[in-house]
C-alpha cells in the first residue's frame, strides 16, 4: 500500500491554505467595492445645496457608516415649494445594502415629485406611502416632512415611523417635539400622518435628525436625544450659527458608537422677512 509522504501533504496543505487566501482576498475587494458603490450613490442622491431665504439658516451635517456593508439609506433634503415655502426632510431606510441607497433616492425623489402636487406634509406622506407600495419594493423608510413658511416662521411637520425632531428658543426653553406621527412609509396602505404646527422664532432653531445621531451601543435613544436638546438650547441662547451647531450635533454620533449613517438637517431663524 502506497502512502503520501509528509512532503506531499505539507505541499497540498499550503496549496489549500494559498486558494482560500486567494478566495477571501477576492470576497474583500467585491466588498469594498460594494461599500464604495453605495456610498458613491448616496452622495450622488444628496441635494448639493440648500435653498437661500433672508432670515433663514439651513445647515447639514452627513456621516456614512464604513464598518461592513453598514452604508444605509439615510438622507437629508431642503427645496423650494411652488407657494414659495420651504420643504424640509430627512429620512432613513430599513438595512445597510446598496438596494438601501438606491431605495433612499426613490423616496427622496418621489417626495419632491409629489411635494408639487400636494405640499400639505400629511398629504404628501401619504401619497408617497401609496407610491413606495404600489412599486412593491420589500423595503421601508422613517421620514419626517416639514414645510416652513419663511415670512411668518410657520412650521408644519408630519413623520412616518422616524424620531422626533429637536426644538430650542432664544429664551432658553428647549425639548423633543411631541407631535403623533404615523407608520414608516411602504408598510401600511391607506396610512395616515397627522400634521402638528410649531412656530420657528426669533433666534429659534429646529433640529431634524436620524436615529444615528442619537442611538448606539454606548447611549439609548433618550440620552441621545437630551444630549441633542442641550446642544440646541445652548446654541439658540448664545446665538450660535446653525452650521456650528450642525456640526456639534453630528458630533454626537460618535458618542453614540455611530455604527449607522448619521445626518443632521438644522433650520435656524435669525428675525428677518417675519410677519409679526
Amino acid at each position: 500500500m502506497s502512502r503520501k509522504c509528509p512532503t506531499d501533504d505539507g505541499d497540498e496543505l499550503l496549496a489549500r491554505l494559498g486558494s482560500l487566501t486567494s478566495q477571501a482576498r477576492r470576497l474583500a475587494e467585491l466588498q469594498r467595492s460594494r461599500v464604495e458603490l453605495a456610498i458613491a450613490l448616496q452622495r450622488d442622491m444628496l441635494p448639493a445645496d440648500m435653498p437661500t431665504v433672508p432670515g433663514i439658516h439651513l445647515a447639514v451635517q452627513y456621516s456614512p457608516a464604513y464598518s461592513g456593508l453598514n452604508v444605509g439609506g439615510d438622507w437629508y433634503d431642503a427645496f423650494t415649494l411652488p407657494d414659495g415655502c420651504i420643504g424640509l426632510s430627512v429620512g432613513d431606510v430599513q438595512g445597510h445594502t446598496i438596494d438601501a441607497a438606491a431605495f433612499m433616492g426613490q423616496v427622496r425623489v418621489g417626495l419632491r415629485a409629489l411635494a408639487s402636487v400636494t405640499s400639505e406634509p400629511g398629504e404628501l406622506l401619504a401619497r408617497t406611502n401609496d407610491l413606495l407600495l404600489s412599486l412593491g419594493a420589500d423595503l421601508f423608510a422613517t421620514c419626517t416632512f416639514m414645510r416652513l413658511n419663511p415670512s411668518t416662521g410657520s412650521l408644519e411637520s408630519a413623520r412616518a415611523g422616524h424620531i422626533p425632531c429637536v426644538w430650542a428658543t432664544a429664551d432658553g426653553k428647549s425639548g423633543v417635539s411631541e407631535d403623533e406621527g404615523g407608520p414608516p412609509l411602504g408598510v401600511l396602505a391607506g396610512a395616515e400622518y397627522p400634521v402638528t404646527r410649531y412656530r420657528l422664532t426669533t433666534g429659534g432653531v429646529f433640529v431634524l435628525l436620524t436615529d444615528g445621531v442619537v442611538e448606539g451601543p454606548s447611549m439609548n435613544v433618550d440620552e441621545g436625544l437630551d444630549q441633542v436638546v442641550r446642544l440646541a438650547g445652548i446654541a439658540a441662547v448664545a446665538g450660535m450659527e446653525a452650521t456650528s451647531l450642525a456640526t456639534a450635533v453630528i458630533k454626537n454620533a460618535e458618542r453614540v458608537g455611530h455604527e449607522d449613517d448619521a445626518a443632521v438637517l438644522v433650520v435656524g431663524h435669525d428675525g428677518r422677512n417675519v410677519q409679526p
